[in-house]
């Protein structure tokens, strides 16, 4: 299973802090902020990633994270994404990385307490398909929401006004090799992005999606 840690974007939400560097080289605590999802890959023994970064301080993370070797990856891989398309379309950039392979996408602003080492076991174990991550969550207006019927995920609603749980998409996606075909036939959204949620309600409306709830804490450094 590869790893992909998305790390684009402009911060806006951040500035001026973001006005001279990346949202995820910003420090949380002791460490930069995109430490933290390289390591919960890793601790789940994925050691094959994909950094996908954009503006002008990509360098930067070539610099602050090398090779991996610190936090024991096999490589670092690293892939440019020249405009703000959104999750998906940064996604697309790992296709020929990925290839065949099942996937991990995690934000690079996204930070969880606990390990996903038996999320990733178990999805290797799933034929095909998909597993999201969910989360209650006080204020889920400002997230992506799942909608449940049983065991099964039904739909997924981009920031509801009314939301009909309070159960947050996670920034972390499972995708079998499928999702880069999925991200091809996106449409850009009223935002002019392609939007994960998108990837997702099509993995759901194929019958292949399963999900996590995570337990502990979950950060979104996003704002």
């Amino acid at each position: 299973m590869k790893g992909v840690v998305l790390a684009g974007g402009l911060g806006t939400r951040l500035r001026p802090l973001t006005r001279v560097t990346n949202k995820h080289l910003l420090p949380v605590y002791d460490k930069p902020m995109i430490f933290y999802p390289i390591q919960t890959l890793a601790d789940a023994g994925i050691t094959d990633i994909m950094l996908v970064t954009g503006g002008n301080n990509a360098g930067d993370f070539l610099r602050l994270i090398g090779n991996g070797e610190d936090f024991g990856l096999r490589h670092m891989n690293y892939a440019y994404q020249k405009n703000e398309g959104g999750i998906a379309d940064a996604l697309k950039l790992a296709r020929y990385f990925v290839g065949d392979d099942k996937v991990a996408v995690i934000l690079g602003d996204n930070f969880i307490q606990g390990s996903i080492r038996c999320a990733v076991g178990d999805f290797g174990k799933q034929p095909c398909g998909a597993k999201i991550f969910l989360k209650e969550v006080p204020n889920p207006r400002e997230f992506g929401v799942a909608v449940l019927d049983g065991d099964k995920v039904t739909r997924i609603i981009e920031k509801p006004a009314d939301p009909p749980t309070n159960l947050a998409v996670v920034g972390i996606y499972f995708y079998d090799s499928d999702v880069f075909e999925i991200c091809e036939t996106l449409k850009p959204s009223n935002r002019g992005e392609l939007e994960i949620t998108d990837v997702n309600n099509e993995y759901i409306r194929r019958g292949v999606m399963t999900y996590e709830r995570i337990e502990g804490w979950w950060a979104d450094c996003g704002s």
